[in-house]
């Protein structure tokens, strides 16, 4: 079955980076587009970036010129650089998988930007 698996996250001080990874198993990874979304306490999941297949890349405009969205066909893996963090950037970030009806979920990844 199709699985998303995420690596990275944690704990950082406000102006530094950090950067997910999200492995993806059980798909046809090159026709996905692949997205990271977040979700803060109390609020609903917002989606931060997006990479198609062919490659383009949209972002929400709070992380624009902070985090970069980008993906390695031949590996299944699509990343997410993030920096310059802002604790209004702690949140719960998720890894997504979409193709035409079909959506997969990653488990989820704590990111807690803190001084």
């Amino acid at each position: 079955q199709v699985q998303l698996v995420e690596s990275g996250g944690g704990l950082v001080q406000p102006g530094g980076s950090l950067r997910l990874s999200c492995v993806a198993s059980g798909l046809t990874f090159s026709v996905y587009t692949m997205s990271w979304y977040r979700q803060a306490p109390g609020k609903q999941r917002e989606l931060v970036a997006s990479v198609a297949s062919g490659g383009s890349s949209n972002y929400a405009d709070s992380v624009k010129g902070r985090f970069t969205i980008s993906r390695d066909n031949a590996k299944n893996t699509v990343y997410l650089q993030m920096n310059s963090l802002k604790p209004e950037d702690t949140a719960v970030y998720y890894c997504n998988a979409h193709f035409v009806l079909h959506d997969t979920w990653g488990q989820g990844k704590q990111v807690t930007v803190s001084s």
